[in-house]
Formats: structure tokens, C-alpha cells, sequence
């Protein structure tokens, strides 16, 4: 794969640079913002790997901009905050993961294996046009509606619906929604799965009588037509 690094440490961004040479891929590093975003826009890569502080424009500007233009390169942060806001941001934004710093190399590879794998799979089984009760999901366009009504949702709003649609009339567990829509292990001291859960209540049912997203209490989450 040709690969993109954006980080303005020099130690280790040689390091993932070395790396993932030595795994066979090609590694190109920008140690700006600024410069990261234009090789981005302007040339082909299969992956983005980004810090987030970032001298001229940070991490979260970057990735929020090659999405708009890309919306299809996965992109992966790479930064010292932790917390679940800090996380929150870097989905909103568009990431499709996020390292913590210090972080060991193997781990990299296998979350870079695992965006790349959830990136196959999703452009060769996924469904045009997802619906249930009085939503519509629509993966083409990226859009949603209920009763006709369109509702706007941030790009991990939009796979966790996308998600829960699929599996619908089934608990889903937090274990589960970590490891389908974010790829990642759940990891008990945070709490952002419980955050993007009641962000897509408030879009999704707070206007309506008809409650679809309902909490296990326990278990998890399922999609489902309830008062």
C-alpha cells in the first residue's frame, strides 16, 4: 500500500516510516498539517496516518478535510489524548481509528489490517438502501431520513446506525458495536459507545412517539419498533 504519514515528531514518524517499509509498503511523511492535507487532496494513497497536534493545522482539521474530499481513504490518529471527548472529536471528524501514543508498532499494523479489511468488505456487501420501520438508510448518497424527514449524522453516527440496522430486533453489546463499527476493543474505563449511542437517540427518536434505539440494561443496545 502507498501510505501517508502526517506527524511532526521526527523519531516516530522515521519510526512507522521504517516500519512499514520493512512490511513491504510505501511510506511517504509530511510534518505539517498543512502539507499533510495538500499531499492528501493532490495525490492516490490507500492510508492516512495522522497526529492530531500538528504545527499550521491539526490533526482533527486534516482528517475533517481529506474526508470531505476522500470520504472513501480510511484515515487512523495518532496522538497522546485519550479521553472520551478527545476520541468523540476524532470520529466526528471522520478518523476510522485512534492510536494512543506511546503505542507499540504491532498494534498499528493490526488496527491498519483492520481498517483495510472493514474497508473490502463494506465496498463489496454493502447494501444500497437500508430500511426499517419509518427510517431509510441510504449508503449512496449518505443520507437519512425518518418519515420523510432528512436527519443529519457525522460519519460514526452514520456507520453505528448503519450497523444496528443491519442487526436489528437483536442485542447488541458493547463488546459487539467496539469491534463492528470502530474495530477496536472495548475498553471499559471509556465511555464513548454510550456517547454516540445517545447522540443518535436524540437525531433518531427524540421527535417521534415511536422509539427505535432502546438500552439492555446489562446487555447493550437493540434496534427496535417500541413505545
Amino acid at each position: 500500500m502507498k501510505i501517508l504519514i502526517i506527524e511532526d515528531e521526527a523519531r516516530i514518524a522515521l519510526q512507522v516510516q521504517q516500519g512499514l517499509e520493512e512490511q513491504g509498503h510505501i511510506a511517504v511523511v509530511a510534518y505539517d498539517g498543512i502539507t499533510g492535507k495538500k499531499l492528501a487532496l493532490q495525490n492516490d494513497y490507500d492510508l492516512v496516518i495522522s497526529d492530531i497536534i500538528l504545527p499550521q493545522l491539526n490533526g482533527i482539521e486534516v482528517c475533517r478535510e481529506i474526508r470531505q474530499a476522500k470520504p472513501e481513504l480510511p484515515i487512523i490518529l495518532l496522538t497522546a489524548l485519550g479521553t472520551t471527548d478527545d476520541k468523540v472529536e476524532g470520529f466526528d471528524a471522520g478518523a476510522d481509528d485512534y492510536l494512543v501514543k506511546p503505542f507499540d508498532f504491532r498494534e498499528l499494523l493490526v488496527r491498519i489490517r483492520a481498517v483495510m479489511n472493514r474497508k473490502t468488505g463494506r465496498s463489496t456487501a454493502q447494501q444500497t438502501i437500508l430500511k426499517y420501520a419509518d427510517l431509510e438508510l441510504n449508503n449512496q448518497t449518505k443520507t437519512v431520513s425518518r418519515s420523510g424527514n432528512p436527519i443529519s449524522l457525522t460519519p460514526k453516527e452514520l456507520r453505528l446506525l448503519e450497523y444496528m440496522l443491519q442487526n436489528r430486533e437483536r442485542v447488541l453489546s458493547r463488546a459487539e458495536i467496539a469491534e463492528k463499527v470502530w474495530e477496536t476493543h472495548f475498553d471499559t474505563g471509556t465511555n464513548f459507545i454510550d456517547v454516540y449511542i445517545n447522540y443518535l437517540r436524540k437525531k433518531i427518536d427524540k421527535d417521534f412517539a415511536i422509539k427505535l434505539i432502546h438500552t439492555k440494561p446489562g446487555l447493550g443496545f437493540i434496534f427496535k419498533e417500541e413505545k
